[in-house]
């Protein structure tokens, strides 16, 4: 896993010339140009890394599992995230054999 401040700790290293504040406000300011075309319905395309879009989510029937109350959730759109070709070819090539966690089936913590 990667957080935001490790992104910014390692761009700064790798570019020592600028200092990490404005490391820092370059990823900030591009997290929230991408938020908000997300947010007033456009498509981001980043060529050889993938594309984010929206996806709507119609209302369905559901429970609640403590209860047991029926209901309808709420209509919702959910942010989609489809990998590009290179992206793609990238990480099958590094993926020689499967992690630990992939084995097990649970990929979520690598």
């Amino acid at each position: 896993m990667l957080i935001k401040s490790q992104l910014i700790a390692e761009i700064s290293q790798q570019l020592s010339h600028l200092p990490e504040k404005d490391v820092a406000l370059s990823i900030n300011s591009i997290i929230e140009q991408l938020s908000e075309k997300l947010s007033n319905g456009g498509r981001i395309e980043i060529r050889g890394f993938g594309s984010f879009s929206l996806h709507y989510r119609p209302p369905r029937k559901a429970h609640n599992p403590k209860t047991g109350e029926k209901l309808v959730t709420q209509p919702k759109y959910a942010a989609h995230f489809k990998p590009g070709k290179e992206l793609r070819e990238n990480v099958n090539g590094s993926r020689g054999t499967p992690l630990q966690n992939d084995v097990m089936g649970d990929a979520d913590d690598d």
